[in-house]
């Protein structure tokens, strides 16, 4: 299978000020800190592997995983069999760091380079939706609203969509940004009625350099 490689949106003239910063930030960490030294870095994505593994849904399924970036999420479920899988970031030198780590078996990932609120994603391909850690730096809510359009328009009915965000003990800046915190009504609430909650849980997320992050977790499913 080719290795698949675009960008879409990154750079368009309505790019907000926002996401340029996000972008910024995320390069400068990268290439500071490399992948293990970021507070977001898990050895393992667990709570996201399980929901993912909990769907039921088959290896042969498609995956969007939202700011996956440099996140090891991507080589277990390229482990565990899964066979189309896209990770999705603004970061291009996060993506490149995933796909160094991933070698040959990157060329089975579908990469893009994208905002996801301007990303030019194809109707209803995708079975699962997951997002550790975009959906709270969306601060304005015509970005969170462009988001879950996203959402509706890339999701099969009766696909599972999978949101972690900080909880609302959670921190209140990350990498220098003001972020949103959420309980998983407050969550679910910015995704409407054409989802059902099915499930959510909290984690409390241990940083490389000590400190604590409490994340929720929801998992919904479209209608």
């Amino acid at each position: 299978m080719p290795q698949k490689w675009v960008c879409v949106g990154a750079y368009a003239p309505t790019h907000t000020h926002f996401c340029a910063l996000l972008l910024i930030t995320d390069n400068v960490y990268y290439e500071n800190k490399g992948t293990t030294q970021v507070s977001w870095y898990q050895e393992h994505a667990r709570f996201s592997l399980e929901y993912i593994r909990n769907t039921g849904i088959q290896k042969t399924d498609h995956i969007i995983d939202v700011g996956g970036g440099a996140s090891t999420l991507v080589d277990d479920l390229v482990e565990s069999g899964f066979e189309h899988i896209t990770v999705l970031d603004i970061s291009a030198k996060a993506l490149q760091l995933a796909r160094e780590r991933l070698g040959e078996r990157a060329a089975n990932v579908n990469w893009i380079e994208a905002d996801i609120t301007q990303a030019n994603l194809p109707y209803q391909a995708y079975d699962v939706w997951h997002d550790r850690a975009v959906f709270h730096f969306l601060t304005q809510a015509a970005l969170r609203a462009r988001y879950v359009e996203k959402v509706q328009h890339g999701v099969r009915p009766g696909g599972h969509v999978i949101i972690a965000t900080f909880a609302n003990d959670g921190p209140d800046h990350c990498s220098g940004l003001e972020v949103m915190r959420y309980d998983p009504e407050g969550l679910h609430d910015e995704f409407g009625d054409s989802f059902e909650l099915v499930d959510s849980t909290r984690e409390t997320h241990h940083t490389p350099f000590g400190t604590e992050q409490r994340f929720i977790y929801c998992y919904c499913r479209k209608h």
